[in-house]
């Protein structure tokens, strides 16, 4: 691979972050700051819901600093799973450009989750610690690990159900549907140490949670038990993204630009 095809990807693709940030947030008012703002809202909204209904979540933990680490990393799989569907329905016109593929398109979207979901993360983190909610993090490595690690999962899932639905368009209705049935799995709103010892186990089978509780042992501690492989966390991600990169490729043949 020669520096100069890095160097052509690196630019197709910057012009298509920007072009789809023009696209769906428009070129007035906030525009470009959505990217951050719109996950970023979400976020707040459920902490003060949830800070309203529960004082404390009767496990020592700060309700806020709890539904953060816990909801953003589940925006981050159902965005990248929402977007990854249209990536190609929305740039269809392009496909007459030589240079451009769909893949192009569907890594432009993931990285654009994946910068947007980053930021809101970081400037929550930053309001919680001001107001006291959360800490300074316990494990900046773990945290980093689990946070990416989460995002290569969501990338791969997105990509294998966009795949199956080029093929199969019935599975585009039915998607959405996954995408919700995914969040008890997800591990997002209760902790992994929180389930019986016989269901635990079995538990850490689904990959997302050993993502989610990298990100918690990161920046809680030691103090807060947690459970997850690390191996098995790299080994899955990277299986989902493979799996995704193939039924993309393979779906090419079915995409329509006429």
């Amino acid at each position: 691979m020669s520096r100069s095809f890095v160097v052509r990807q690196s630019q197709i693709i910057g012009a298509l972050m920007m072009r789809e940030m023009a696209t769906r947030y428009g070129r007035r008012g906030f525009g470009f700051l959505w990217v951050v703002g719109e996950p970023m809202m979400f976020c707040f909204g459920v902490i003060i819901m949830w800070t309203f209904i529960r004082a404390h979540n009767g496990h020592g933990l700060s309700v806020a600093a709890f539904v953060m680490t816990g909801y953003m990393n589940l925006l981050l799989l159902r965005h990248s799973i929402s977007f990854s569907l249209s990536a190609v329905g929305s740039n269809l016109g392009l496909l007459y450009h030589r240079k451009l593929s769909p893949l192009h398109f569907y890594l432009t979207r993931s990285i654009l989750e994946l910068a947007g979901g980053t930021a809101a993360f970081i400037i929550v983190y930053l309001t919680l610690l001001l107001f006291r909610q959360v800490d300074v993090p316990h494990d900046w490595l773990l945290l980093y690990s689990g946070w990416i690690l989460m995002w290569v999962m969501a990338t791969g899932t997105g990509f294998i159900f966009s795949g199956l639905a080029t093929r199969f368009e019935v599975l585009e209705r039915i998607v959405p549907l996954l995408s919700y049935a995914m969040i008890p799995l997800s591990g997002v709103f209760f902790m992994v140490d929180w389930l019986p010892d016989n269901v635990r186990e079995r538990y850490l089978w689904v990959p997302f949670p050993n993502a989610i509780e990298m990100v918690r042992a990161g920046v809680f501690g030691e103090f807060v038990p947690t459970h997850f492989s690390y191996a098995y966390a790299v080994a899955t991600a990277f299986l989902l993204l493979l799996v995704g990169l193939l039924l993309i490729k393979n779906a090419e043949g079915y995409i329509d630009v006429d």
